[in-house]
């Protein structure tokens, strides 16, 4: 399960997306979801490794302490993850459906745990080409105590549905009392 906020918005992704393609940029109205906006981004792809911020909400631009317009958003993650987030987000271009990343924001103290979304949107004239994605924190963001993010950590990337659930854990079974699993 993921914040009730990063829920809504893959909600808000599936019910635009169609025939297993990502919903098309016009259909994205910034209006349904206002009172997220702060915490909204939208990158662009500009190449491979190339996803520069095209629109970052206030919580965003105020976390990094900068405005992120143009700026290359793999950038803003550790240099370790930058890799695999690319490769996450290349993929999901090819199969279009929600990203989400569970990540920290590092500071020069504490850090926040939040949930990244990432969400493949379509030009009118071919694949995705564009991100919409959310900042949702997992605590209080006050115990950053207005220190700016220097980056962001990633711990977990996950796709949302049935197909991308965990599998199962093995559990303890036993035949006859004796214990076989």
């Amino acid at each position: 399960m993921f914040h009730s906020n990063t829920e809504r918005m893959i909600a808000y992704w599936t019910a635009r997306a169609a025939n297993g393609r990502a919903p098309s940029r016009a259909s994205v109205q910034p209006a349904d979801f206002r009172h997220l906006m702060p915490q909204v981004f939208i990158l662009g792809r500009e190449s491979r490794g190339q996803y520069a911020v095209r629109l970052s909400g206030g919580f965003v631009g105020d976390l990094h302490r900068q405005d992120l317009r143009g700026v290359n958003a793999l950038t803003l993650w550790s240099g370790p993850d930058r890799l695999r987030l690319q490769t996450a987000l290349e993929e999901i271009r090819l199969r279009p459906e929600p990203l989400v990343a569970t990540a920290e924001v590092v500071t020069d103290g504490a850090s926040l745990p939040m949930e990244v979304l990432f969400a493949p949107l379509t030009a009118h004239d071919g694949g995705p080409d564009r991100f919409l994605g959310l900042y949702q924190p997992l605590s209080m963001v006050a115990r950053l105590m207005g220190r700016p993010a220097l980056e962001l950590s990633m711990r977990r990337l996950r796709r949302p549905g049935a197909a991308n659930e965990e599998a199962p854990r093995v559990r303890l079974a036993a035949v006859g009392g004796r214990q076989v699993a």
